[in-house]
């Protein structure tokens, strides 16, 4: 039987959602878990990779069993007495043999937080980056983004794909206060694009990069043409999109 979990994670202490040979991953994380409260090995597949630090409030992965699970708040709670604290299973479901948590995902939106002043509280979850940034100049270049297809220029060379196509479904910067978020959401994302547009912008919104150089960025499809990537403690994974019919089975527990 195969089953959806969903959880979320702050990613300040791991080497990315993936297991890496190097450092501990969310992946490996959980994965110990659910083997020790279940008695067997037990290997899980994400609905997509999230780099190192990089956080998730919600994310959704799914694991095969050859036994029904006995799902109750009980075995959440179980589950994460059993995480570390920046690790929280919200939930536990039975979907269809075919649902897959990252090729039935219709779309992942993602928040780039940047804030001015330095917060006790919020250390390591959001950019600290004191100089001021001009939100309607990199909204304008959101719109350049919107008609764009091909986003080679924003992916890390040694990324492992057949092509560099996404569709953007959203994309703008929105100020509140002392914090500027970054919006985007599309149906799929490429190994470090968030993070390069962010850093990208950033140059715009400072005045060090007009909107007819991004245009240009854009269109060279060379990663060596864009800005350097935003530090990853500002990035967030919102949330993941599926068709009803997988989640119908979704209750929350915990």
């Amino acid at each position: 039987m195969r089953y959806f979990i969903e959880l979320s994670y702050r990613g300040t202490a791991y080497h990315g959602w993936q297991a890496q040979a190097n450092g501990v991953s969310v992946q490996t994380t959980i994965e110990a878990a659910l083997s020790q409260r279940f008695g067997y090995p037990m290997y899980i597949l994400g609905s997509g990779r999230t780099d190192a630090g990089v956080h998730a409030e919600q994310q959704f992965a799914h694991i095969d069993v050859p036994e029904p699970l006995a799902l109750s708040d009980s075995l959440i709670y179980s589950l994460n007495c059993i995480l570390p604290e920046d690790i929280a299973i919200k939930t536990i479901f039975p979907v269809r043999p075919a649902d897959h948590a990252r090729f039935s995902a219709t779309s992942r939106y993602y928040q780039y937080h940047i804030t001015r002043h330095k917060n006790a509280f919020q250390s390591g979850l959001t950019y600290h980056f004191r100089p001021e940034l001009d939100e309607g100049l990199m909204n304008e270049a959101c719109q350049l983004l919107l008609h764009t297809k091909d986003f080679k220029s924003f992916s890390k060379a040694r990324a492992d794909v057949t092509n560099f196509l996404c569709r953007l479904d959203l994309a703008y910067w929105e100020r509140s206060r002392d914090r500027l978020t970054f919006h985007i959401k599309a149906n799929r994302f490429l190994w470090g694009m968030v993070r390069t547009i962010v850093g990208t912008m950033v140059e715009i919104g400072q005045g060090h990069m007009n909107l007819d150089q991004f245009e240009t960025i854009i269109e060279a499809k060379d990663r060596n043409r864009a800005g350097r990537a935003a530090p990853a403690n500002g990035l967030y994974l919102v949330e993941v999109t599926y068709p009803p019919e997988v989640l119908a089975e979704r209750i929350l527990l915990g």
